[in-house]
């Protein structure tokens, strides 16, 4: 299979939001495919009829849509190996399921529910090792079964595992070598009473029939390796190298669940998390790229990702991390991109400006300049750029802050030398801005943080603000004096 393209599928099941651990299995099935020049294939495994919806379809297309995982074949953009979804290929399964039956290696099972139970208490009042289904059924002659379905009596289908199988060993990409006791795989099902398939059978017929070669998903369905196993063989189809990914853990060594926090993709979408980053962090939980460089961009992700470095130890989710990655892919932005790409959408979503918003080019790069420093997730952009959009009559003025900063007696006489000293600037630009004020505290004899504390607060209602000269250089001069008039009469 070394030479065969590689191939690689997502499954999920559209029973509801797509998980965290669902994230980052896609995460490293799409890096895989990409690293090694192969196609990644996104299935839809909706055989839940009770769970799975069309709704919930499309919530898991948003969501892959939104981290970028563009897949190859799939819905939407079709392929040679469709349909991929499971629910439009109940033919192919029943049509594998009677192969194997006609071929010997698989059988009818008549038993009831209760025979069944009746064989397990037996099997454990005797303390038989093999407590598995007894094959009452597996010597059925074909004509006695076929005879009995006719009658109408019910029926599941059976694989038929050799009786001479030897232990089913799996070469796992991370695990390395697991093998699994042939005498712990009884002749399991394969296709229910009702005609539809088994999770692990309709997995191998459409991984088999999609030439699939690598599968790419998460420790917790190790356990159904070996009777995939005994699946492909009877199918006579080539076995694709697995590839477990451990659990994603919380703080408190659990699995990762909704007492932790936000666990679904939507969650962190919706909080502002930028798409790069998070898929910068999920691949971070069980890969490294030399166990040392925490930024890795999407291009370098699916240029070096490989199986070779996933962990095959637990992964703890840590809030703080993402956090941290976050700020620093919005740190890395130029000014032109995050103003176009995190701080207008932002602003628009917020109703902050309109859709007929213009302002010049580099109005924006400066206000991007100092806003992005300030910005952790897209919401503050709406709250760093408050004093910027609002005017002299709107403005807000923090209680705490005037109080501080504008009650304090002397503050009247340094809103009006302030006023005085910037109305006669040249040109209104950050620098002349800032040397207008500089002299002030010594000609005042007002410490020099009084001084710049006042006219910011009168400026932009609060304590804090970005660089105070740049920020004013942004609302302009004319609305500047409106509201140094407007705090005067706030100040002592």
């Amino acid at each position: 299979m070394a030479d065969t393209p590689v191939r690689v599928r997502f499954a999920p099941s559209p029973t509801g939001k797509l998980h965290v651990g669902g994230a980052r299995t896609a995460i490293y099935n799409w890096a895989f495919a990409r690293a090694n020049g192969g196609t990644f294939i996104l299935r839809i495994d909706d055989t839940d009829p009770t769970r799975s919806t069309e709704e919930n379809t499309q919530i898991i297309l948003r969501a892959m849509r939104w981290l970028g995982l563009d897949w190859d074949e799939g819905p939407e953009v079709g392929g040679d190996f469709g349909p991929y979804f499971q629910t439009e290929r109940a033919g192919l399964y029943r049509a594998a399921a009677r192969r194997l039956w006609d071929e010997g290696r698989a059988y009818p099972c008549f038993c009831t529910p209760e025979q069944l139970a009746a064989d397990r208490e037996a099997a454990q009042a005797r303390k038989d090792p093999f407590q598995g289904y007894q094959r009452r059924c597996r010597d059925l002659s074909r004509e006695e079964a076929q005879a009995r379905i006719e009658a109408g009596e019910p029926y599941v289908l059976r694989i038929k595992v050799p009786e001479d199988r030897g232990d089913v060993v799996v070469r796992d990409a991370v695990h390395g070598e697991v093998t699994f006791a042939a005498r712990e795989l009884d002749d399991f099902v394969i296709q229910r009473s009702d005609g539809t398939p088994t999770y692990n059978f309709a997995t191998v017929v459409d991984d088999a029939a999609m030439g699939i070669t690598h599968v790419i998903r998460g420790d917790d369905h190790l356990s159904n390796t070996p009777r995939q196993v005994i699946v492909y063989e009877a199918l006579g189809a080539p076995v694709p190298t697995f590839a477990h990914i451990s659990m994603i853990l919380g703080a408190d060594g659990k699995k990762l669940s909704k007492r932790h926090g936000a666990t679904n993709v939507e969650e962190y979408r919706d909080a502002g998390y930028l798409s790069d980053a998070f898929v910068n962090y999920l691949a971070l939980l069980g890969w490294s790229l030399d166990g040392e460089t925490t930024i890795i961009p999407r291009d370098v992700l699916a240029r070096e990702f490989s199986l070779e470095h996933v962990s095959k130890n637990p992964a703890t989710f840590d809030p703080k991390k993402l956090d941290w990655i976050q700020a620093e892919y919005i740190r890395s932005m130029s000014d032109a991109a995050f103003a176009d790409e995190v701080m207008l959408p932002e602003l628009h979503e917020a109703g902050v400006i309109g859709g007929d918003f213009e302002a010049d080019e580099a109005w924006v790069d400066a206000l991007a300049a100092i806003v992005k420093p300030r910005t952790k997730f897209p919401a503050d952009v709406v709250t760093v750029t408050a004093p910027v959009f609002a005017t002299a009559e709107t403005l807000a003025y923090d209680e705490k802050a005037v109080e501080k900063g504008l009650a304090k007696e002397g503050m009247g006489a340094v809103l009006d030398a302030a006023r005085e000293a910037l109305a006669a600037l040249p040109e209104w630009e950050p620098a002349a801005i800032d040397a207008a004020l500089e002299p002030l505290p010594e000609a005042l004899d007002v410490k020099k943080r009084l001084v710049f504390q006042a006219v910011r607060v009168a400026v932009c209602g609060n304590l804090v603000s970005p660089p105070l000269g740049e920020t004013m250089a942004l609302i302009g001069r004319e609305d500047c004096l409106a509201r140094i008039d407007r705090a005067r009469t706030m100040a002592a």
